[in-house]
């Protein structure tokens, strides 16, 4: 069973756990389920909710979502990030100008503005040419 036949069921057909297969029952994956069923407004407090599960336990989190899932169905549209990524080029040269993790880097790409990412690396000795490849 894909994703979105376990979504099915936990909205719509809602069949006992046991009437899976081993192999069905294998599938399932709470963490994809939640992160589906997080992006429907009226159910976010509920998914928080039964985060609290072990995602091992997965007749446990079938069964809850089962009883306290409305009968319906219900178009789950995945949100995406609008945020774009910073290239590596960038990440990398931002952690050896400030000798710091790579991911500390990314952090100060996603805080700062482009024109003082523009700065600090012509200030280290960055060619425009360079620069403009960091940013695209």
């Amino acid at each position: 069973m894909t994703l979105f036949d376990w979504l099915k069921e936990l909205t719509g057909k809602k069949r006992d756990w046991d009437s899976f297969s081993d192999k069905e029952k294998e599938s399932f994956n709470p963490y994809m389920v939640n992160r589906f069923l997080s992006m429907h407004q009226p159910f976010i407090e509920l998914v928080n909710y039964v985060q609290t599960i072990p995602y091992t336990e997965k007749k446990k989190y079938y069964t809850v979502y089962k009883e306290l899932l409305p009968k319906q169905n219900v178009w789950l549209k995945y949100i995406k990030s609008k945020m774009k990524q910073p290239t590596t080029e960038l990440v990398d040269a931002l952690s050896k100008i400030y000798e710091c993790s790579k991911q500390e880097a990314a952090m100060a790409v996603v805080t700062l503005d482009n024109e003082d990412l523009e700065d600090i690396l012509y200030k280290a000795g960055y060619q425009p040419d360079d620069v403009a490849k960091m940013f695209k």
